[in-house]
């Protein structure tokens, strides 16, 4: 088993197998924001899509009580080690989103969900492809998070979301706020696009998903966070 640092900002060790999403900037963007909200020991925290489960340490580092939610079993095995390697608690749980935590409510909810948009001829997201794949407007779950969220939010409760800009940020903003939350966009960076996206160039460009980038490869991520009113 080889075990790396997780990231140059986290003191974490984190062993990632193949076919689970490894941390990269849009975690570490969550990670920013997820250090300005106030965390106590009371603090019950979801990381929904898990993966990895470096936010999931995070939180739990911080002193939250800490559930991981992720519907690859390969994902949760590995949010487990890496939290037993690393000396912290925090419960798994498998399932479809928000149905991995029936009936439960949270005082903040970070996630990182799939939201690359993809070709329909690609067919539904599998294997690896599942943890970035989001159909062709890459809003395949986001859209289900934004009306799920209130639902797992106590009152007050906070939702934390990363996505790219190419998934349609305004459509987050006026889905959370449908649903009766209070959003706005918290943080903003632009990346390179990275290797999926290189792949689908082409397929972007006919579909007018790159006319808002500020380069032919280059996307925006943003994190929004949504509270409970």
């Amino acid at each position: 088993m080889t075990v790396e640092p997780l990231s140059t900002a986290s003191r974490f060790r984190c062993w990632i197998p193949p076919g689970v999403y490894r941390p990269q900037t849009d975690t570490g963007l969550l990670r920013r924001a997820l250090h300005r909200e106030r965390i106590t020991s009371r603090t019950e925290v979801l990381d929904l899509c898990t993966g990895s489960g470096a936010l999931a340490l995070e939180a739990a580092r911080r002193g939250a009580r800490v559930t991981a939610a992720d519907i690859s079993w390969r994902a949760l095995a590995t949010a487990w080690c890496n939290a037993l390697l690393n000396g912290q608690v925090v419960r798994v749980r498998h399932g479809d989103l928000v149905s991995a935590v029936p009936g439960r409510r949270f005082d903040l909810v970070v996630t990182n969900p799939p939201y690359v948009p993809a070709p329909p001829g690609n067919g539904p997201p599998r294997g690896p492809t599942r943890a970035w794949d989001a159909g062709t407007d890459g809003r395949l779950f986001i859209d289900r998070i934004c009306a799920a969220a209130p639902s797992v939010l106590r009152p007050a409760g906070r939702l934390l979301m990363v996505h790219s800009h190419l998934s349609g940020v305004e459509d987050t903003l006026a889905g959370l706020r449908q649903a009766g939350l209070r959003a706005e966009v918290v943080d903003r960076t632009r990346v390179p696009f990275g290797r999926v996206l290189r792949s689908r160039l082409g397929w972007l460009s006919e579909h007018g998903l790159l006319a808002d980038c500020a380069g032919p490869t280059t996307e925006e991520l943003v994190v929004i966070r949504a509270e409970r009113i």
